[in-house]
This record gives structure tokens, sequence and C-alpha cells, in this order.
């Protein structure tokens, strides 16, 4: 059987782990051959390839970003693309194709598995957003360095008494906040899922200034968090992306804003960026992310096409792909009350 790989969207920490597990467990278990495609649904709409095998790939699991490339191309965006991808896989005699992705990658993958492209999605996101699976490869390791910044933050904003904010990736989803926020010892923490009321932010802020007080305060916010009284999200620039999204970022630096005018603190952002999904994985991410990729292996085996690798406790399960890119996961309300009790 001849099976081809893509990674889709943005890059994260342990692409290349499941790269691996996929390739050494299919080549080995089963003797498939592997095929990758260049820079996401931009290689099978041009046909750009690389071979893969288990020398290529037998020590890529420390490596960060993807060797496969990775782009944002959306073949939805125009009908004849479709039909371009079902010609090249045909003429690469392409059995099955692997789709490595976040909601937007693995949204298409689930289109064409309604078209009759065998079509096998392993999760990938830093957010943590898609549906039907506890965690995805690259958020352990995208919380693990906001973490790290935010533990740098304290020492600079204790020694000059400011409030510091630090805005974290997340688009529509909080997760990466709400981890980092409570890992980081953060004074308050905006959510997209909460709204924040600024006079509530700034009472958090003063509440750590005064006599017997630390004298300095931390603020960790998601991309995507919106202040009450706020009318739109802060964004980047007005262009969208190739499937629509607006790019955020900026709201931690109107936050500190508010916050000093409001206040009289000295008040600080820094945005973490992409920081946060460049570099070497986690070992939680490469165990994940090399689990993700042996157990698609297995799926193509036996056949579960138009299916999404998931995790559910620690049991790897083949879930509908619709299943799992219909809604973005986002933070519950039974989460709340932590951060409430962590609020300054």
């Amino acid at each position: 059987m001849r099976i081809g790989i893509l990674t889709g969207g943005g890059d994260c920490p342990g692409l290349n782990a499941t790269i691996r597990g996929l390739v050494l467990a299919g080549a080995k278990k089963y003797g498939y051959e592997f095929i990758g495609f260049l820079d996401g649904w931009a290689g099978p709409l041009e046909n750009r390839t690389m071979p893969l095998d288990v020398d290529t790939v037998r020590d890529i699991y420390d490596e960060g970003g993807t060797l496969l490339g990775s782009s944002r191309t959306n073949p939805l965006k125009d009908p004849s693309s479709v039909d371009k991808i079902k010609a090249n896989l045909k003429a690469g005699r392409i059995d099955v194709l692997v789709a490595i992705g976040g909601d937007d990658t693995l949204g298409v993958a689930t289109r064409l598995a309604e078209m009759d492209v065998k079509t096998v999605g392993v999760p990938k996101t830093i957010d943590n957003d898609l549906s039907a699976t506890d965690f995805t490869p690259g958020f352990d390791t995208a919380v693990t360095i906001a973490t790290e910044a935010v533990d740098r933050l304290h020492t600079t904003a204790r020694s000059h008494h400011r409030t510091l904010v630090a805005e974290v990736m997340g688009r529509h989803s909080g997760w990466i906040a709400l981890h980092t926020g409570i890992a980081g010892g953060a004074d308050y923490t905006m959510l997209p899922e909460q709204e924040t009321k600024l006079a509530d932010l700034c009472a958090s802020v003063q509440n750590e200034y005064g006599e017997g007080r630390k004298n300095y305060a931390i603020v960790v916010v998601s991309e995507g968090a919106k202040l009450v009284q706020e009318e739109d999200l802060v964004l980047q620039d007005e262009s969208r992306d190739a499937f629509g999204h607006v790019k955020l970022g900026g709201i931690g630096r109107t936050v500190a804003q508010l916050i000093e005018r409001e206040t009289g603190i000295e008040t600080r952002s820094v945005m973490l960026g992409h920081t946060q999904r460049g570099g070497s994985p986690t070992a939680r991410d490469r165990v994940l992310s090399t689990r993700y990729g042996v157990f698609a292996a297995e799926m193509v085996h036996e056949g579960k096409f138009g299916q999404m690798a998931a995790i559910r406790g620690d049991t790897m399960i083949a879930v509908p792909l619709v299943e799992a890119t219909t809604v973005n996961k986002r933070v519950g309300s039974e989460l709340f009350p932590v951060l409430e009790v962590l609020k300054s």
C-alpha cells in the first residue's frame, strides 16, 4: 500500500515525531510505502512530493517544525482543486492520504472523505481546540514555553514593581492561557470563553500593591480574549487567511494601556507569539505525537478512513473526522472557579 502524508496549517512541535511514528509503524509492521506531500494542501494540489522511508525519519523525533513544510492553502476555495488533488493522488498511486493538522486542515480532509478519497486525520495544534480528543500534539510544548516566559516575567516585574501582561496564542479557545495562568502563578487570566470587566481586572491588579503586598502583578491574556466594554476583537490587521480567519494579536498591549490608565500603575505588555510553537517538543509531546503516528498506521491497516486519531484518557481511539472538526473545543465553565480562586 502507498500512503501519502501532509502537514497543514501552523507548524508546531511534535509534527516530525508524528511522521516518524507513522512511517516506522507502517513500514516495519505492514511494509507500506510512504510519500510526503510538501507544504500542506499545496502538495497534493500541485503534486509536489518527497520520498519518506525509515532512514529519512529515524532521527527526527526531537526536531521542531515539519520536514514536509506547511501552508494554509485551502483547496476548497476552488471547486476544480479537488479534481486536481484526486488526479494527482491517482497518478501517484496513493491509496490513502494521511492529513496531520488542526481544524482547517482536517476540515479539508473531512470534505475529501465525503468525496470518496480515503483519508485518515491526525490532530496537531498548540491551541488544543480540536473536538473529540483530550489533547493535541504541540499543546504541552506551547504551555511549557509560555510558562517559562511568565516565570521570567515575575522577576523583572518584582524588581520594578510593574504589572506585566503576557499575551499568548489560542484564537477563540483559551486552553493555553488557562494552563499558563495556573502554572505561571498569574494574578489574573483572561480567556475568550469568559467575560472580563475592566473594573474587576484593575481591582485584581491593585490588590497586589500596598503595604505587605508583593507590589507587582502578572496578567495572562489569550489573543482572542475580549473586555466587556470593547466592541471588537483586537486584530493585527484587517486581512484574512485562506480559511477566512482574521489575524488576532495586540489585546495584551490594549489591556496594559487600560490598566495603566485606570490604576496609574506602570504596566508593560509582552506578546509571546511564534516562540510558543517553535523549537523542540517536550518529552510529553514527543511521546504523544509518536503514539498518534503509530495509531494512524493501525487505522490505515484497519481501513478506518474518514476518521481521526484521538486520545481519551490514556487510550487511543478513532473518531469520525466530522465529529472532530465541526465545533472547536473551548474551555468549559467548570474550570472558571479555579481561576477565581487564583485571582488576587
